[in-house]
């Protein structure tokens, strides 16, 4: 009896595990199906800041490198000067990469915002890099200077061979009113509006989402995902600034929506909006900087697909994370690797190293 138990039960598990790989087939069908319509590749390789595992994040080398490496997106955040230029900064405030506190001490915590372009230009964007990451470093990468939005296209458009998408992310849109016209104007100067696929927006918030896609409606749109108060409610009801935790990588790998419904209600949100998918953030398998909570599931990703959302995930980098999201079933991958991404998909790419040295780095 103890053995037909154990027979009966490692033949349930691999039913489980066949009826799993079927539905992981289907959701793949489906997502590449979805992607095709938007003449979106999939999966897709989206350089998360450019290759900025191996250079400073939002810099030149940074694109430079992601685009030779063969990425399919430069994935960027959007921001806007004081005198009204539209530039690309993740950080609310410029501490952690550049020497603001140096330049401008007065000003260390100020917002982007607070600056003209040329007070941003004046800064070293690179050197924060050496010194976080030595083993990585460069003598090249000091006094890198913060990128314009048209320098970043320039650097899209600046190899015919190579010619990487734009993945544009709005960034903290309600302090920058107009910055979704503004953007639409600056793509359509420079004629990125006309390439299907070329460009895909994406943003946190669902005002920003509303108005991208009233300025910009034929323009793939991405409703970025997070479980926290003011977006999907978590189950336990916190966020990690009132939860009195120190480590945020594990405090994020236990939360989860609320329930079931919360998570389609923001499915729902982001087709209602006009998002032709979602961007789910991930937990990291060695969890640390740049890992949340787990939003890829592969029921979440097959409720994805069966609204007719593509699944973003954001951002792995190890080829352990990139195996479960795919298996998972996601259709593209925000990365700060994207050589090994590519590698990981059989698709050719140079060393970083080496690639970096022949851009001059």
């Amino acid at each position: 009896m103890k053995e037909e138990f154990s027979v009966r039960k490692s033949l349930i598990g691999i039913l489980a595990w066949a009826a799993l790989g079927a539905a992981s087939s289907a959701s793949a069908t489906e997502g590449k199906s979805i992607a095709a319509a938007q003449s979106i590749p999939y999966p897709a390789v989206i350089a998360h800041r450019g290759a900025s595992y191996d250079a400073p994040e939002s810099t030149a080398p940074a694109y430079l490198l992601a685009r030779e490496l063969g990425a399919d997106y430069l994935e960027l955040d959007l921001q806007r000067t004081r005198d009204g230029v539209l530039v690309v900064v993740h950080d609310d405030e410029l501490s952690r990469t550049s020497d603001v506190a140096e330049r401008f001490p007065e000003r260390k915590t100020s917002p982007v915002s607070a600056f003209t372009l040329a007070e941003l230009k004046s800064l070293d964007a690179g050197s924060w890099f050496n010194e976080a990451y030595p083993q990585r470093a460069r003598a090249s990468f000091s006094k890198l200077s913060i990128l314009t939005l048209d320098e970043v296209i320039d650097i899209a458009e600046g190899n015919p061979e190579r010619r990487p998408g734009l993945y544009i992310e709005t960034k903290v849109p309600n302090q920058f009113p107009g910055i979704e016209r503004e953007l639409k104007a600056r793509l359509e100067a420079r004629g990125w509006l006309d390439k299907p696929g070329r460009v895909v927006l994406q943003t946190f918030d669902r005002n920003s989402l509303a108005l991208l896609h009233e300025v910009m409606p034929q323009i793939p749109k991405i409703l970025l995902l997070w479980v926290g108060t003011k977006a999907i409610m978590p189950a336990s009801g916190q966020d990690f600034a009132g939860s009195g935790e120190r480590d945020k990588a594990a405090f994020y790998a236990r939360q989860q929506p609320k329930d079931q419904a919360e998570f389609l209600r923001w499915l729902d949100i982001a087709k209602q909006g006009g998002a032709i998918g979602t961007g789910p953030s991930a937990k990291r398998s060695k969890l640390g900087e740049q890992s949340y909570a787990d939003l890829i599931q592969p029921w979440m990703n097959q409720a994805s697909h069966e609204r007719g959302l593509l699944v973003h995930v954001y951002t792995l980098d190890e080829p352990e994370d990139f195996d479960v999201a795919m298996k998972a079933g996601v259709d593209g991958i925000f990365t700060n690797r994207a050589g090994a991404l590519l590698r990981f998909y059989h698709r050719p790419a140079e060393s970083e190293s080496g690639l970096l040295t022949k851009l001059g780095y």
